[in-house]
């Protein structure tokens, strides 16, 4: 096999990557009450611990409207709740429900990190040193492709 051949049939997998992260990302959105996009960004709040609503704007590229709504839905389902700042009561922090997270999404995310982490036993250091390069490499691409549409 050629090495065109090869680098094509590994970026029609990152390809098939992409739609699998996408079906099981809304596969547990649904469970969770959300969309999938609604989950995504759940997992911004998830990561952050703690941010503002502009805050939130700023790394999604939403709008403050958006953001708003994003919200409510989060908080609807007791995902997040809205805290004030003590200092400057204009200021309102999303603050995340880890243990009802947690609960909703234990079974699935367990279950997938058991099998990766038994799939990736199978490959030697160098391998696994192959692969993050890769994926580290891929995730610079996407964020810049996606800052320059940002920027548009």
């Amino acid at each position: 096999m050629n090495t065109e051949l090869n680098a094509k049939a590994v970026s029609d997998l990152g390809k098939n990557i992409s739609d699998a992260t996408i079906f099981m990302h809304e596969a547990i959105s649904r469970k969770m009450g959300l969309t999938g996009t609604d989950h995504k960004y759940l997992n911004i709040v998830l990561d952050k611990g703690k941010i503002t609503a502009g805050e939130l704007s700023v790394l999604t590229g939403l709008t403050t409207g958006a953001v708003t709504g994003l919200i409510d839905r989060l908080e609807k389902r007791k995902y997040v709740k809205r805290e004030f700042d003590k200092s400057d009561r204009r200021k309102i922090f999303i603050v995340p429900n880890y243990g009802k997270v947690k609960k909703m999404l234990s079974d699935s995310h367990l279950d997938l990190k058991m099998q990766i982490e038994n799939l990736l036993s199978d490959y030697s250091s160098k391998e696994l040193e192959t692969i993050r390069k890769y994926l580290i490499a891929t995730v610079c691409i996407m964020n810049d492709i996606t800052n320059r549409l940002n920027e548009q």
